[in-house]
């Protein structure tokens, strides 16, 4: 009996670690998703637009092959590279957090640039896309997953970044719970999103009482894309500059990120209500500016190279 009793406090004990690791886990994983949210956003904003031109029975297997491929990229490539890079180069997570924050400023620059010249590069999609369907498809899914490999792993790192434990599998099922989080979110939002005009299409067909508000959904997509597409670049510029000015910080020259913040808490002082919501504000905006001045000369560098890549 007496052994029975030691070998039950020994399940409690257990039990109970278990329990505060499924904390330590839950919150890892909630701060560094939260962290990662302007990158998400982004990310969803971009998807939709590998399915424009295609037949829309091939839609939603599109967004799923793209899905698998991005679990791929997240679990597979990327969370067994970070983890390597934390244990035995921890000093890499910054300056690598910082160029993807580069890429990120790089990104959001090119997209006010295009919002600015709508247009501009759409002779030479016209001249490179392939009039087979399936080659068509097979290009798209294989270019959605490069992309989202890149944000994918700005993603991860960030959320490694905010993890905030010594245990390794800690870090490791957090990052997992992150990645699958994330991609089910993108690409189940994604899958709606694209179906939405067909939802529309179908109330208007089968019932003449949600015909005003299915053919609202059909006229309002568009305009509902533009606007999250812009928040994405908005979100995409906030995140870049953030990622920089911190880094910046922790590597070689503190006065960018302490000048912000010396911006923000005036501002907010000066304001008087909504304190928290003034020095986020004033930051972003701060943080934004930074990175698309970094974005534009990273574009204004690399342009030529691309316009002789392309010809």
């Amino acid at each position: 009996m007496s052994g029975l009793l030691a070998l039950l406090d020994d399940v409690a004990g257990i039990a109970k670690v278990a329990a505060s690791s499924v904390d330590d886990i839950a919150a890892a994983a909630g701060k560094a998703g939260t962290k990662a949210a302007g990158v998400v956003i982004d990310d969803t904003a971009v998807t939709p637009r590998y399915v424009t031109g295609i037949d829309a029975s091939r839609e939603l297997p599109m967004i799923g092959r793209i899905a698998m491929g991005s679990l791929k990229n997240k679990i597979l490539i990327l969370l067994p590279a970070l983890l390597i890079l934390q244990t035995f180069l921890p000093w890499v997570i910054t300056p690598l957090l910082m160029v993807g924050g580069a890429y990120l400023a790089y990104e959001g620059a090119e997209k006010v640039l295009h919002m600015l010249a709508p247009g501009t590069d759409a002779k030479a999609d016209a001249d490179h896309t392939p009039r087979d369907p399936a080659k068509l498809e097979e290009q798209k899914v294989t270019g959605a997953i490069k992309t989202d490999f890149i944000l994918s792993a700005e993603i991860m790192t960030i959320a490694l970044s905010q993890i905030e434990n010594d245990s390794l599998w800690v870090e490791a099922i957090a990052l997992a719970v992150v990645g699958i989080g994330v991609t089910l979110g993108v690409y189940g939002v994604v899958a709606l999103l694209v179906k939405i005009d067909d939802i529309g299409l179908g109330m208007a067909k089968r019932s003449p009482g949600m015909r005003g508000f299915g053919m609202a959904l059909v006229r309002g997509m568009p305009v509902f894309l533009s606007a999250l597409a812009f928040v994405g670049t908005l979100a995409m510029l906030w995140v870049g500059g953030n990622i920089l000015t911190h880094g910046l910080h922790e590597t070689l020259w503190e006065a960018p990120y302490e000048t912000i913040h010396h911006w923000a808490e005036a501002a907010a002082n000066a304001v008087g209500v909504a304190h928290g919501f003034v020095v986020w504000l004033v930051a972003a905006v701060c943080d934004g500016i930074i990175a698309l001045v970094v974005g534009g000369i990273i574009v204004a560098v690399t342009h030529p190279f691309m316009k002789k890549a392309a010809h």
